[in-house]
């Protein structure tokens, strides 16, 4: 069975998944696979395993559209503790060092906190999925090696913060992808002269897909294709021109009606997504095809 047909013959779309504590995003992706009866399933990126709430699953040929929701700006609540800090930055590891931070004033939280937005350079934890020369940091970090790290660029849109109780704060962060916030949370205690980590740590949101769209793992609610790109420019094309579309051809800007660089979801004229296009020297192309 070919490619596209084993996808026609299964499902197709989008899930959003309140991911529990305890389960890291591959146990969903294994899990979800049994759940919704197809091998075509694939996370659009990872989410610690002690951490809860949205994680976006693409099944069947959304799955060739997860590169889209991969870049998307990520939501999150979390509790930070300042004082102490863990070998992983947070309450998953080993305690490292300990300081007084008792005359810290709430005030000087907010500022520090208010500090670490915009474009920021941060350095990924040792604790982490990312992968240099082959292998992840948290495979190595678990062999008792630790690595330079080279900063890379984030940004940070919202970091507030809030007292629960003395040394407790609740926090709020609206973020680019890639961005660590136990980093974020051990760079708060650095920045305030002593040291911090999260101790919980909720996703809310991935682009448009919030916890209100969420199920459960054993339930999950299947969102048609479209879902995943539901962001990007749309347009809509003719019965002649989707037939192109559907056998990949380079077309003209004029013809799909856009203009910019893109990409763009395009749509047969009953809604259904049939591509995604992207400029090209002599109009634009396809990047990912899934009309059938």
């Amino acid at each position: 069975m070919g490619k596209r047909t084993a996808e026609a013959a299964g499902p197709n779309g989008v899930v959003v998944i309140d991911k529990p504590a305890g389960w890291t995003s591959h146990d969903v992706v294994a899990k979800s696979r049994g759940v919704l009866g197809t091998r075509k399933v694939g996370h659009s990126g990872t989410l610690d395993p002690d951490a809860t709430g949205v994680l976006v699953l693409g099944v069947g040929s959304a799955t060739r559209l997860l590169r889209y929701l991969t870049e998307l700006p990520k939501s999150y609540e979390g509790e930070i503790v300042l004082g102490v800090e863990t070998s992983t930055l947070d309450a998953a590891g080993e305690i490292t060092a300990r300081h007084d931070m008792s005359q810290v004033t709430d005030a000087q939280v907010v500022s520090a906190a208010a500090e670490l937005t915009g474009d920021l350079m941060q350095v990924p934890p040792m604790v982490s999925a990312l992968k240099v020369d082959g292998r992840r940091l948290h495979e190595l970090a678990r062999e008792g090696i630790e690595i330079e790290r080279k900063p890379r660029p984030v940004r940070v849109d919202r970091f507030d913060v809030e007292p629960i109780e003395p040394g407790l704060w609740r926090c709020w962060v609206d973020c680019s992808s890639g961005t660590y916030i136990r980093s974020l949370a051990a760079d708060l205690g650095a920045a305030l002269g002593g040291g911090a980590h999260l101790r919980s740590l909720r996703r809310t949101s991935v682009g448009g897909f919030d916890e209100s769209q969420a199920g459960s793992i054993e339930n999950p609610t299947l969102l048609d294709v479209s879902a995943a790109v539901a962001h990007l420019e749309r347009c809509v094309v003719d019965e002649a021109t989707a037939l192109a579309v559907g056998h990949g051809r380079v077309l003209p800007l004029e013809l799909l009606g856009v203009s910019g660089p893109g990409p763009y979801a395009v749509h047969d004229q009953d809604g259904n997504l049939l591509a995604v296009y992207e400029t090209h020297p002599k109009g634009s192309k396809p990047s990912v095809v899934v009309a059938r």
